[in-house]
């Protein structure tokens, strides 16, 4: 089951600003509307902080749960960086942020090689509502969950691509909960699946493997 998040894709766009909650929220119905009581949660980057805001409010929800490249706390002075995203989306609109989102998001060497996939990626970027864009901005950055993941009693996965930003906040998210497992990927950045989907692929499959057998 896939879905596109509030602000994002083909869901509706509501102005302001949206909150962890309110799109760990949209899950609970989207899953609810399915007949989904338990699921198995994969989380890329803000929808790992999704699945970290259901596995601590939500027991039993989350049969398990693989958290990538994300992070589990920002600290106050953070806001600012997305402050200025915001402002850019605002006043130039989703354009304006294609270039530096993709130079985040993947390898130099992944964005030669690839031109065809990461004009794919640019292209979703670029159809992004502003005001989805600019409600996830004042949700992302107010996470703060470090300290509540040794709750978490579902098995998890927290995985990251070795070149990412937040490649160290996704290893103490691992170390934060006991018995989760830790896949560093070679060569990849903040979107393991796409730059590196063999090794992502192959850690789903080991974890998987062990936890379902």
């Amino acid at each position: 089951l896939r879905f596109d998040t509030r602000g994002h894709g083909q869901t509706d766009a509501p102005e302001g600003e949206y909150t962890l909650d309110m799109l760990a929220y949209d899950v609970q119905a989207v899953l609810a509307a399915a007949g989904v009581k338990s699921t198995h949660w994969i989380g890329i980057s803000m929808g790992a902080m999704i699945g970290q805001t259901l596995a601590v409010r939500s027991p039993g929800l989350l049969a398990s749960a693989v958290l990538a490249d994300t992070t589990s706390r920002n600290p106050p002075e953070v806001w600012q960086m997305w402050k200025d995203r915001i402002d850019v989306a605002e006043s130039k609109g989703m354009e304006a942020l294609v270039d530096p989102t993709l130079a985040r998001w993947f390898t130099a060497p992944y964005i030669k090689a690839r031109p065809d996939r990461v004009k794919t990626i640019a292209d979703m970027i670029r159809a992004t509502p502003v005001a989805g864009y600019v409600g996830c901005c004042h949700a992302l950055p107010k996470i703060n969950l470090t300290d509540r993941l040794k709750e978490i009693k579902a098995p998890v996965l927290a995985l990251t691509g070795a070149e990412d930003a937040s490649a160290a906040s996704t290893k103490t998210i691992h170390e934060s909960i006991p018995g989760s497992a830790f896949v560093s990927i070679p060569s990849a950045s903040h979107i393991a699946n796409v730059e590196q989907p063999d090794a992502f692929n192959a850690a789903l499959t080991k974890f998987y493997d062990r936890i379902l057998k």
